[in-house]
């Protein structure tokens, strides 16, 4: 079932020549992770801002779960939308409890209730439970964007939209932060809208990319298929579509080892839930002819160059 059914949305401010979005549709599936990606002013961050209704369509209508959000009071949408944004949006003279409260206490939970959930989620966003005391001034930008996951969290909705949420943070803690909201979307299964102008980004978080240029649509499609069929030279040159490194980063382990064949006991080993890229560069560091494969701590198999080079090939026809 479709969580999210945009249909031809457009969206026209006031004294401008060209919508900001213009005349966009597409389907969000349950548990599915959708990037939308552009350049600055292509429209991603105003159709995200249609679907809890901090923008107005001018046209076009939008479902979730079924219903049309115009026919939702404003307030009840939001409520059932976690959202997080660049700045992070702590109110900075609430402690870090009371930010992550506001919602469920809007809700009017019990108090035993709400303060469960705190607990829950700090530690779900791997924090620590004595942060919840602290004010966000105290905390680092990267443990601020944590907690404002953990607010976006807090009543436990069903969609979350995300605009641009890591951009303003250095490079080793965004990816860091990439890894655990990962860990946190196969773990809730929760519908996830997320817009960023990097292309890194979107190829690594995404089940499903929404490439936007001057307010439409131009593709629409999983990350692999985009590197492998863009659909036009615009967007070829956006993604980096000739890069075979950024290809293999998007293959599993998984996919291409040889099962229950037993590399050199002094091999290198590679977990089978990582990708071919990151095979390929310890091959290479390592000076070995193979990897041993593990899942869960275990010997599953081997991978090697060939094996490397076959899924490639593999990955680049099934697209």
């Amino acid at each position: 079932m479709s969580a999210i059914i945009v249909e031809r949305v457009s969206k026209q401010f006031p004294g401008e020549q060209r919508p900001a979005v213009d005349e966009c549709s597409f389907s969000a599936a349950e548990g599915e992770f959708i990037v939308l990606l552009g350049p600055s002013g292509c429209g991603k961050t105003t159709l995200l801002k249609m679907i809890n209704r901090l923008y107005e369509p001018s046209g076009g209508r939008i479902l979730m779960g079924g219903s049309d959000i115009q026919e939702l009071p404003v307030t009840e949408l939001r409520r059932r939308i976690g959202y997080v944004i660049q700045q992070t949006g702590l109110f900075p003279h609430m402690r870090i409890a009371d930010n992550i409260a506001v919602v469920p206490r809007l809700l009017r939970w019990d108090k035993a209730r709400i303060e469960a959930r705190i607990d829950e989620l700090l530690e779900l966003v791997g924090l620590p439970v004595t942060y919840r005391k602290r004010f966000p001034r105290q905390l680092s930008g990267g443990e601020q964007q944590r907690v404002g996951i953990a607010r976006a969290l807090a009543a436990d909705p069903a969609i979350i939209l995300m605009d641009e949420p890591f951009s303003a943070i250095d490079a080793i803690t965004r990816a860091r932060l990439q890894d655990e909201l990962l860990m946190i979307q196969r773990r809730l299964k929760k519908t996830i809208l997320f817009v960023t102008h990097d292309v890194e980004e979107a190829l690594r978080l995404a089940d499903r990319i929404i490439v936007m240029r001057e307010g439409r649509i131009v593709q629409f499609d999983t990350p692999l298929a985009i590197l492998s069929h863009p659909a036009d030279e615009q967007v070829q040159q956006l993604v980096g579509a000739g890069d075979q490194l950024r290809r293999l980063s998007l293959v599993p382990v998984s996919s291409a080892c040889i099962p229950n064949e037993i590399a050199p006991s002094d091999a290198a080993r590679i977990d089978a839930t990582d990708d071919l890229r990151s095979a390929l560069s310890l091959l290479l560091a390592s000076g070995a002819a193979s990897l041993a494969v593990t899942r869960d701590g275990a010997v599953i198999g081997s991978l090697g160059f060939e094996q490397i080079r076959s899924a490639s090939r593999t990955a680049e026809q099934v697209a």
